[in-house]
């Protein structure tokens, strides 16, 4: 047991987000604010970064990340890029997560690693729609690669609100889309058909108020309403003291 806790700590400290989970040959994750700002994290083999997003670094297995070289690739195709982690090692190829910001997720196309995506974000008063459709693979050649056919790629969604729809369903290939807790989306799809171009289309409307707002409401009210019972607590057992106090107090004596 001891051993596993090992292996599980030092997966997640070379930047695996989820050792003991469903693995992604490419995964992007969009955490999206109500005001239309997100935070996208990529996590993906170089190989399939080369494949599918047509990167020009070196595949091979046994050359070391150029981490300065991702992050020049990524700033200069119109990236903000926040953090590149510390590479690892899954099934013989290299893994490297990337860390991205953008103030409104409808500009997020000019971002040229995530130029394969068309984004739409229409907030009202009570509702945000919002969608994605992710195109065509940049059919990059990362040479020979020893992947078997089950890889998959994951498209999820961090979302700040309560959702009303979406559209994750079982997916031809027979994977399935995931709701988990209440406010994250997962779309899967096989690799191969990544590559193949098949697209992905997703669409999702949530409240317009986000959950965090409405838990600090929550609390506040909660809070303000428990100051309020031992405010009247104390009152209570202070004017109790009192009229003790009064009755106990001795009357004025008599002259003899």
């Amino acid at each position: 047991m001891s051993r596993l806790w090992w292996v599980v700590a030092l997966a997640v400290a070379s930047g695996c987000a989820n050792p003991l989970g469903r693995q992604y040959e490419y995964e992007e994750q969009y955490y999206l604010s109500v005001d239309g700002s997100a935070s996208i994290v990529i996590d993906a083999s170089v190989p399939a970064l080369v494949a599918l997003r047509g990167l020009p670094i070196d595949p091979a297995p046994l050359v070391a990340t150029d981490v300065n070289q991702l992050r020049r690739l990524f700033e200069t195709g119109g990236c903000r890029v926040v953090r590149i982690g510390q590479p690892w090692r899954r099934d013989g190829r290299r893994f490297v997560q990337i860390r991205l910001s953008v103030d409104d997720i409808r500009t997020l196309g000019a971002c040229a690693p995530l130029g394969w995506s068309t984004y739409a974000f229409d907030r009202s008063a009570a509702s945000i729609d919002y969608q994605q459709r992710i195109g065509p693979a940049a059919a990059g050649d990362p040479g020979k690669v020893n992947w078997r056919g089950a890889e998959l790629v994951a498209v999820k969604l961090h979302l700040p609100s309560k959702i009303t729809f979406h559209n994750v369903r079982r997916l031809d290939n027979g994977e399935t889309g995931d709701l988990e807790r209440g406010n994250i989306l997962t779309w899967e799809q096989r690799l191969s058909d990544r590559l193949a171009g098949k697209p992905i289309d997703i669409h999702v409307t949530m409240e317009a108020e986000s959950i965090l707002y409405r838990t600090l409401y929550l609390f506040g009210g909660a809070f303000a309403a428990a100051l309020i019972v031992m405010i009247c607590i104390v009152w209570w057992v202070i004017r109790r003291g009192r009229s003790r106090a009064a009755r106990l107090k001795p009357g004025p004596t008599s002259a003899s």
